[in-house]
Parts: structure tokens; sequence; C-alpha cells
């Protein structure tokens, strides 16, 4: 029940609330009119008797920067350390824009009109990448720590996303590429470079790589920390094998990883190397990440079935690997070709 007491205080005078209710924390507000007080008592009763009004204030209690600031805290290194980098880029993105605001002020709508902004100059792809880092939070923020309720991006729709690139190299360019990666000052690309073309190796995971990730007797490399969450497994093979273990051959003692950069983390992409081999190459429209393509591809044109090719490349449905379906039409054509004649061959 409430109860409203007058005082007279230096400021004049104020009216306080207190709302006692059992098993729970007594409630108190002060206010300058007796009218606003009236008000406050009867919402705040209603919303107490609905059991909401404690999920309400934690919302009004916490800003966007205290969620993004936990979060980052407490959960990032949750996730895949390929994943730290984007993940920090896009939650200082939200905390940049509506920082200062609590979270139940985090609407639906608010949600759509930040998705709208987020369109300007960024693909469908990559506005979803920022809108699913939020999400991630806010959802830790409403299951564990019970700052809100509901995750308000549930009434938010995502974007349409393109079907993907499906850019590989002819193997002239491969050639091409890998000989200017090798002349290259940068004593590290052309190894880099070698990784994601024969391993399907995404960039972060190649630069955070160690050496006790390596294992030269079974010929593997073990991916912990995936994009996925899952433990990956790369075969490590031919050319790729012996570049590698010749590498290793010199390493920096005080620095685990296989490309080592300052203290103890691991180097940076060497971006300007990279694009200085592009252009020696004269290999025009390729970006890095489809090195990827180009191992997938050549998988695809030399047998590996789809489910192979999501294996190495680490992707839990069929779906991301598709688009190399048509590559491996005449492997899927021989196999259907070679079922028949066994099986009905001797029927001619």
């Amino acid at each position: 029940m409430a109860t409203i007491t007058k005082l007279q205080g230096k400021r004049g005078i104020s009216y306080k609330v207190r709302i006692r209710k059992p098993n729970n924390p007594t409630v108190t507000k002060t206010f300058s009119s007796k009218n606003l007080a009236d008000k406050w008592a009867r919402k705040t009763e209603r919303e107490l008797e609905e059991e909401t009004y404690f999920d309400k204030a934690a919302a009004a209690s916490h800003t966007v920067t205290d969620l993004v600031e936990r979060y980052l805290r407490e959960d990032l290194k949750k996730l895949a350390e390929s994943d730290w980098a984007a993940r920090k880029r896009q939650l200082n993105w939200w905390k940049g824009q509506i920082g200062n605001l609590t979270l139940n002020k985090v609407t639906p709508a608010l949600l759509v009109e930040k998705r709208n902004a987020l369109r300007e100059g960024r693909s469908g792809s990559t506005v979803n990448r920022y809108l699913a880092a939020f999400s991630a939070a806010l959802g830790v923020a409403a299951s564990e720590w019970q700052w809100i309720t509901t995750n308000p991006f549930s009434r938010v729709r995502r974007e349409k996303e393109s079907e993907g690139r499906t850019r590989f190299l002819s193997p002239d360019e491969r050639t091409a590429l890998l000989s200017e990666c090798r002349a290259s000052k940068n004593k590290h690309l052309y190894l880099i470079s070698m990784l994601a073309l024969s391993c399907g190796m995404r960039q972060a995971e190649i630069m955070s790589l160690t050496w006790q990730q390596v294992d030269f007797e079974r010929s593997t490399i073990t991916l912990f920390k995936t994009k996925n969450g899952e433990i990956r497994v790369v075969p490590l093979v031919s050319l790729a094998h012996q570049e590698l273990k010749e590498f290793g051959k010199v390493r920096n003692l005080k620095n685990s990883h296989v490309f080592p950069g300052r203290n103890d983390s691991h180097a940076v992409f060497p971006r300007t190397a990279w694009l200085e081999a592009l252009s020696r190459a004269k290999i025009t429209d390729f970006k890095f990440h489809d090195c990827r393509h180009s191992c997938a591809s050549e998988l695809a044109m030399n047998g590996a079935s789809l489910h192979e090719i999501a294996a190495v490349l680490g992707h839990r449905t069929l779906a991301m690997v598709q688009r190399y379906a048509h590559l491996s039409e005449q492997h899927t054509a021989s196999v259907v070709e070679r079922m028949n004649n066994a099986v009905f061959g001797g029927l001619e």
C-alpha cells in the first residue's frame, strides 16, 4: 500500500511516496506536487501487482553503453577470436549512436531507424552483422542479466542478403599471384596466401594461428575457435605442408603465433603488400576472402561433394556451398555413369 508524506525542505514542499508490498523491496520516490505523487503511486502499485515494476526499473537504470561495455568485458571471449575485432567495431557503432539511452528506450521502432541508417554504404549482409551483434548483447541482457524482459530485435526484420561472390582464380592467375606473393617484401605474404588457397582458411584464422595448432605428423591444423563456434580440423598437405614446415624452422621463442606481432599478439594482415601483389599479377576484382572461394571451387572441380566442401570450409549447412554445385556437375555425371554401368551394363 502506498503512503504519501508531505515534506518541508530548503527548496520548498515535496511529497515522498513509499510503497510496501510483501516479499518485495520498499519502493520510494519524491515529487514536487501531490498530483504527480498520486499518479506515480497508482501506476507503480499496478506494476507491482502485475510484477512488471522491477523489470522496467532495471531497463531504465542501464544504458546502451553499460550493455556494450559489460558484454565486451564478459561475453566477447566466448566467441571465436577471429570475430573479436568485428564484434567490437559493430557494438561500438551502436554505442556511438545510442549509447546514452537507457534500455527501456531501445524500441523496435528505434532499431528500424538505425537499421535504415546502416544501409548507407553497406551491403545487406554487413547490415545484418551489425544487427546480429547488438541483438546478441540484448539477448544476454534479457536471458542472463535480467536487465530487460524481451529482446526488441524479435520484431525487427533483417536485410535481404545477396547470394554471395563466386570469384575464383584461374590456374594462370593463381600461379601469377603466388609468384608475386613470394617476391613480396613482406616475408609472411606468400605463406598466408598459400594457406588460404590450399586450406580454405579465413584470414583471421590464419593470422591468429599458433604453432600448437599445427601437427606436422598428422598433417593437420586444428582450429579451436572458429566462426561457427565449433572445432575444425584442416588438412595440411602437399606444398602448404612443405612451406609451413620450412617456415617453422626459424621461430620467435617469445611468441607462439605462426605470424607473430608485437608482444604476445599476432601480426596484422599485410593488406598493402597483398594489394601490391594483386596489382603486379594483373588480377582484378579479387579479395583475400575469395581465396576461400578458389579453394572450394578447386575442390568441386576435382570431385569433392558439397558435404566434403562444407566440412573443409567449416560450414554447418550446405546452403553456403550450394554456389559451387555447378562446378561439380561433371563429377556428378561421372558418378551416375559409373553406377549405371555397374547396375545396367550387362543388360545391353
